[in-house]
């Protein structure tokens, strides 16, 4: 995906280049003079479709129009109502009587346009003041300024292109033509795999619809369990049943009646109705028209949605790329927690060492301690036991070595 998006962008770079207008600048005679006629057709269309607005305004402009101006404007607009009310005879009365006098009147108004057209464009300083002005033409009549613009621009790219530069052109266009089919095969797989999750999606939504349901009516069957259980304690136990069944006897015969009643108004609501399937018929077509509607609104809807598809597509891409990006800077960073962790390991297990040998000296220097105190109680009393009556300097002597 990333590969056919460059190259993608290579072709559109690619068309825009050869189709930039603003690179290209004529190069005869006969260019620049068909560029002119082109340019001051446009100007006059212009100035024309502003023509109902200056009229309309005809008051706030009249001082910089000038008297000349401003009468032709005032012909313009007679000729004008008068095409009007011509048209508006033809119409009601349905003939064809008054063709020569709408061809006369047509003649005359198109005199009065060039005539007003000839006099703006004599004082260019008028027409630009008036170009400036916030004017808000008719939509057909934008459309129309819009679409002889492009033709200008094409006749221009036309008359400037050469036939190698426009054999380019062609086989650009051939290469985005079928770049486009390929992505509207891919596209239509992609739409098959989304309507295959959809419809398994729906499958599972109404597995759950029955499962709903069947508790639905398993519940019902036990609330009638219970009513039924109820009902039977109460006959059992209360005195009041013999009432309630007289008194039900009695409904049902009312009931009765009434079902009676119905029933002469059910035959006579089916005449009734008879009269009416005619309508309810006109609404079927009705509805069939609307369901049509409801169809074309739906592929409309579809298209907004493949689009928004395309959009989600674009991001996902995006998102993969820096998911890589991540990844290789997930596993840089666990290369270096694991030599962090080894090197604390390491760490620990000369800890661990340092702490068995010094528990090991310890004890060694306790049984030692040990030896020692054992070794000097045993020398101390050793002489006591055969020389038991020697001199007292001796005793001293072993004191200070218990002492010691």
């Amino acid at each position: 995906m990333g590969s056919e998006a460059a190259e993608k962008a290579v072709i559109a770079a690619d068309a825009v280049k050869v189709l930039d207008l603003r690179w290209l600048k004529p190069n005869s005679i006969e260019t620049e003079r068909i560029l002119s006629v082109l340019d001051e057709t446009i100007a006059k269309l212009e100035l024309s479709s502003l023509i109902p607005c200056i009229i309309g305004s005809l008051d706030r402009f009249a001082d910089l129009l000038g008297p000349e101006i401003a009468a032709n404007l005032m012909e313009y607009q007679k000729l004008s109502k008068q095409m009007e009310q011509l048209l508006v005879a033809a119409e009601e009365e349905g003939t064809t009587n008054q063709r020569g006098s709408l061809h006369l009147l047509e003649q005359h108004l198109k005199c009065s346009v060039r005539n007003i057209l000839r006099l703006l464009l004599a004082i260019p300083s008028l027409c630009q003041a008036l170009k400036y002005e916030v004017w808000a033409r008719e939509p057909a009549t934008e459309a129309f300024i819009k679409a002889f613009g492009e033709f200008r621009n094409f006749m221009l790219e036309r008359l400037l292109t050469s036939p190698a530069e426009e054999e380019e052109t062609v086989r650009l266009m051939e290469d985005i033509s079928l770049r486009i089919n390929k992505n509207t095969e891919t596209i239509t797989a992609l739409q098959a795999e989304l309507a295959a999750a959809i419809r398994t999606r729906d499958e599972e939504i109404q597995n759950k619809d029955n499962m709903i349901k069947d508790l639905r009516n398993s519940m019902e069957v036990l609330d009638e369990c219970c009513k039924n259980n109820i009902l039977q304690v109460k006959r059992e136990g209360e005195k009041q049943q013999k009432e309630e069944l007289r008194a039900s006897q009695a409904r049902c015969a009312r009931l009765q009646q009434d079902i009676q009643q119905l029933e002469a108004q059910l035959n006579k609501q089916v005449l009734e109705h008879r009269a009416s399937e005619l309508a309810l018929r006109k609404r079927k077509c009705r509805m069939e028209t609307e369901i049509l509607n409801w169809v074309q609104a739906y592929d409309a809807d579809m298209a907004e949605k493949q689009a928004e598809f395309e959009e989600v597509h674009a991001a996902y891409t995006k998102e993969k790329a820096e998911l890589s990006l991540l990844m290789e800077k997930h596993a840089v960073l666990l290369q270096e927690y694991s030599q962090i962790e080894e090197e604390r390991r390491i760490n620990e297990e000369k800890k661990k060492q340092a702490l068995e040998k010094l528990a090991v000296m310890t004890l060694a220097a306790t049984r030692i301690q040990a030896f020692w105190r054992g070794y000097l109680i045993r020398s101390t009393f050793k002489p006591k036991k055969k020389k038991k009556g020697k001199g007292k300097g001796k005793g001293k002597g072993k004191d200070k070595k218990e002492k010691k």
